[in-house]
């Protein structure tokens, strides 16, 4: 190794340690985080007036400094300088949207992190927008379908916390996430790479408890110990808004490979970027929390929807919290990445998205990082990347229909249904019309 190469190394790290010091401050959700009172006063009125939430000032000067100290050692020209600039750019973006939070700039600087609903994506003339009523378009298309299927069996947070516990601890061995059972919670379970926090009294369904697992366990819990492995690297243990749309992408694309997904679930994906375009054009936490209780009927669920879109932000609309653009976003283009690489043969690099917490634009970075012997593999894949046979077969079954016109097969097949007369099977036999 020469001593030109040894420099670059050092500099790499160097600029890696400052950045991840400068991330260390931004808490995104427990700063916009509303506390519980909130939810129970606007419950007990009735949901007819707008909820009081108040912010913990955030100071974004020590950030922003240390963003200015790495920048000094970045010459954005080198695929790995231009991913350390934009690891700068989002970082500091952060800083300023929490020191903005309770304002309009909140959602200005947010909108430049996450997107907003009318923006086009990169590279492809589709929107955010255009994305979630296309989903919404086709579940009501299959609303005349009934799925005549049991009711799901429930259980309790704390057969829960015992079935995911043992998995966790199958998976992580010693490195493991604890699983803690606690009394407040506005979700029913949220993960870190130390813990998976469960809410007490939360009902779970089987498929509930799948998704839980392959969501937050096998993929947030794993990039952040395989982030935390990096010690070259700090920076891939930093979860910050510029990484957002890749980890959430992978965490719903867990959903779908593991078979846990349902319509309802992307159905509130969907509805949330609709949501967040209300509140743009001007809509208020009353309307947007009516607007999803006219689709649940659960004011308790309502309140959580429409908070998710209102934190951090205004509470009489104009500027709210774009975040929840990116499990649909992300969800494309995680899965367009991984067929792009299982048809050029590029396993590395799907191994290489589970290094710890980075964006798909930053994997030819990573790639040369790890040549230079920077970037480590990661130890923890999920299992079905560790064991890619079904993963393999349904990629291999979709790059085969995308290369055969289908629209005649179709054709006959619904001329097919058309001329066979209903029959009516029992309530539990699947499909009837």
């Amino acid at each position: 190794m020469t001593n030109a190469t040894e420099r670059e190394q050092e500099r790499i790290r160097a600029v890696n340690r400052v950045l991840h010091g400068a991330c260390r401050p931004l808490r995104i959700l427990r700063t916009v985080a509303w506390a519980p009172e909130v939810k129970e006063t606007f419950l007990a009125q009735g949901g007819r007036e707008l909820p009081n939430v108040t912010y913990a000032a955030f100071d974004p000067a020590p950030t922003i400094e240390a963003v200015r100290e790495a920048r000094r050692q970045i010459v954005p020209v080198t695929t790995i300088d231009l991913w350390l600039d934009r690891q700068a750019n989002a970082i500091e973006l952060s800083a300023r949207m929490l020191a903005a939070v309770g304002t309009s700039g909140f959602f200005e600087y947010g909108r430049q992190l996450y997107g907003e609903p009318t923006a086009p994506l990169r590279y492809v003339p589709i929107t955010p927008l255009d994305l979630a009523q296309s989903v919404l378009d086709t579940i009501r298309n299959l609303d005349h379908i009934a799925l005549n299927t049991a009711p799901p069996s429930y259980h309790t947070a704390e057969e829960v916390a015992q079935s995911l516990g043992q998995a966790v601890r199958a998976h992580f061995g010693d490195q493991a996430p604890a699983i803690e059972l606690v009394d407040r919670l506005s979700a029913n379970a949220l993960a870190t790479s130390r813990a998976i926090r469960i809410r007490q009294g939360a009902r779970f369904t089987d498929r509930d408890l799948i998704q839980l697992l392959h969501h937050e366990a096998y993929i947030h819990v794993a990039t952040s110990l395989n982030g935390q492995a990096q010690t070259d690297l700090p920076l891939l243990a930093a979860g910050h808004p510029g990484t957002t749309r890749t980890q959430e992408g992978l965490a719903v694309f867990a959903e779908v490979i593991s078979g846990s997904i349902e319509l309802d679930r992307l159905r509130r994906l969907a509805d949330r970027v609709l949501a967040i375009q209300m509140a743009i054009e001007g809509a208020d936490f009353l309307e947007v929390y009516r607007y999803f209780l006219e689709r649940t009927d659960d004011p308790d669920q309502s309140f959580e929807n429409a908070r998710r879109v209102f934190r951090g932000g205004v509470i009489t609309g104009g500027a709210p919290f774009t975040k929840d653009l990116v499990y649909l976003l992300g969800l494309l283009q995680v899965d367009n990445f991984i067929r792009a690489g299982f048809a050029a043969g590029r396993a590395d690099c799907l191994h290489l998205l589970f290094c710890g917490k980075l964006d798909l634009f930053d994997i030819p970075a990573l790639c040369e990082l790890y040549a230079l012997g920077l970037c480590r593999p990661p130890r923890f894949l999920p299992p079905w990347i560790s064991d890619p046979r079904y993963l393999l077969a349904m990629l291999t079954f979709s790059v085969f229909t995308s290369r055969v016109s289908l629209e005649s097969i179709v054709d006959v097949a619904r001329k097919l249904l058309d001329s066979a007369p209903v029959v009516r099977m029992p309530a539990d036999d699947g499909l009837t019309d």
